[in-house]
């Protein structure tokens, strides 16, 4: 019987094997899906000299993870690559703002292409960023509230001028950009890194949101795993074995056997019973663990009000090119970015933005874009790109506000018409770009749901960024921590805090609650009623007397 059952082999779910398994564990990591990894997968489906990332692509938050960063991934085979630019949005009248690692270098674009006024109020942000330094990311991603951390963090505000310092952080990106900034640039390239989530630049905080995933840029870069996001998950599962782990895919879980208020093991769809010693930790959407695997009658009686209210961040579709050359960007300097920003000005971002909020489909779509052979050149052969983008639309939509009357059924009209789209889109801003493409796929919502069910509906961060599901908000209000109200057993998913992205710390948070409940219960005897219930999830019977 392992010590653990980990349910979902995301990267958070991996990452909580693996502190479990150094912690003395013996680990089991169910999955249902025929291959481990949840969004952090890489095929050539697409094309077979072309490698590319099936969901997640850039990694800047794994980079920074405190979390990752003690696993030491590059002994079990990872690598880094990067791009010779971090991040570029490209404008319609030629110009291109771009990001860097080194706040020098990044200020050396802005003035060249914006002014030094503008250079100057971003080297005031990284300034910031460096008297936060490293307190802001270990107070994000720890369990709230973020006790030691947060003590830390809130006397770096105090030195990096208290109030003025907060109200920075609370700030919608918008009303930044017209404080700090005299021309454009600068605030595109924090606008859209707030668009990466379900956030308006209108949005109280967006600020704190787009700054973050900007410094985090000019000091770790946003790297991609050499050969493709799965080698990321390779790395953790060849780590976990090495501990005596062991990862079973094509297992899904179908039920969390609780007896007495406490998760003993879980049931897989064929019937399967998997007891767990000590602890079972869920890496599936909250939705999907309380009233799911999980039945209400274990549950406080106001959870399942709780969980109606339980909001999905947007759907998502995305497409998946083999190009047989360089994008022919109007605007030189995004042909080095690994991502690209698709969208003219403030204004589109924020219609865009508001559309989405709106339940309608943008005529002119906000696009993530990612030009993944210049950022790791194993991607495909030499002269070509492997290349992607997503947008984001909404769960339901109620109007589609461009020509092709998309309703959402995402049927195979649907599925062109917005791929069409999001291809004019790019036109805009590359005028040529369709005419080298060698290959396509299309993933809308309905597939990226069914190649990973947690991706409710194509959300891809586990639910809303929003302020109002997050610290104690996530996923219900009176949570923010990955106990539940099962004893043994932890939320391990982004629907807990701190969220979205490719960091870990979900998985990191759930496990040591776990190490953590069970060092409180050492020495303990186990009960006779615990005992009895352990054996009968196994399939031993009482011997009689």
């Amino acid at each position: 019987m392992p010590d653990a059952i980990v349910v979902g082999a995301g990267p958070n779910g991996l990452v909580a094997a693996n502190i479990l398994a150094d912690a003395g564990w013996q680990v089991d990591v169910l999955e249902g899906q025929p291959e481990p990894g949840g969004a952090v997968r890489s095929d050539r489906g697409v094309h077979p000299d072309y490698v590319h990332d099936v969901f997640s692509s850039f990694y800047p938050l794994a980079a920074a993870s405190p979390a990752i960063g003690a696993l030491d991934l590059e002994r079990h085979g990872l690598r880094w690559s990067h791009a010779p630019t971090v991040l570029a949005h490209p404008m319609p009248d030629g110009r291109c703002a771009t990001l860097h690692r080194g706040a020098a270098a990044t200020c050396a674009s802005l003035a060249s292409a914006f002014g030094g006024a503008d250079a100057e109020a971003w080297q005031r942000l990284s300034r910031l960023w460096d008297d936060l330094d490293p307190h802001l990311v270990r107070t994000l991603f720890t369990p709230f509230p973020p006790v030691r951390s947060g003590a830390a963090m809130a006397a770096r505000l105090r030195a990096a001028g208290g109030l003025r310092a907060l109200r920075f952080l609370t700030l919608p990106v918008r009303r930044l950009a017209q404080e700090e900034f005299t021309e454009p640039g600068a605030g595109l390239l924090l606008a859209g890194c707030v668009l990466h989530a379900d956030l308006m630049p209108e949005s109280v905080g967006s600020t704190a949101f787009g700054w973050l995933m900007a410094m985090l840029g000019q000091q770790v870069g946003w790297p991609v795993p050499v050969g493709g996001a799965a080698a990321l998950t390779g790395a953790l599962v060849r780590r976990l074995e090495a501990l005596g782990g062991r990862v079973h895919c094509n297992a899904p879980v179908v039920e969390v056997v609780v007896r007495g208020g406490r998760a003993l093991g879980v049931r897989t769809a064929d019937g399967q019973a998997h007891p767990a010693r000590r602890a079972v930790l869920a890496d599936v959407p909250a939705p999907a663990l309380y009233g799911a695997l999980v039945g209400w009658e274990h549950l406080p009686p106001r959870m399942p009000a709780d969980l109606r209210r339980f909001q999905w961040d947007f759907s998502t579709v995305k497409i998946d090119w083999a190009l047989d050359g360089p994008i022919p960007w109007t605007a030189p300097a995004a042909a080095a970015a690994g991502t690209v920003h698709v969208g003219a000005d403030m204004d589109e971002l924020s219609d865009y933005a508001q559309q989405l909020t709106t339940g309608r489909l943008p005529r002119r779509p906000f696009l993530l874009l990612g030009q993944m052979t210049t950022a790791d050149p194993a991607r495909s052969p030499a002269g070509t790109e492997s290349a992607w983008a997503y947008t984001h639309v909404p769960q339901t939509i109620t109007d589609d506000l461009g020509p092709d009357a998309i309703t959402g059924r995402w049927d195979p009209r649907e599925a062109e018409a917005m791929a069409e789209r999001i291809e004019q889109q790019v036109e805009r801003f590359a005028p040529g770009f369709r005419t080298r493409i060698a290959a396509r796929r299309i993933l809308t919502p309905p597939l990226l749901q069914s190649l990973d069910p947690s991706l409710v509906g194509g959300a891809i961060n586990g639910g809303t960024t929003a302020l109002h599901q997050q610290l104690v908000f996530r996923p219900v209000p009176g949570t923010g921590r990955p106990e539940t109200p099962v004893t043994g057993l932890y939320l391990a998913s982004s629907s807990a805090h701190p969220g979205g992205g490719v960091h870990g710390a979900c998985g990191a948070n759930a496990a040591r609650a776990a190490l953590r409940s069970q060092r409180l219960l050492a020495g303990r005897v186990l009960s006779p009623g615990l005992a009895a219930a352990q054996r009968l999830l196994s399939g031993r019977r009482e011997q009689p007397n």
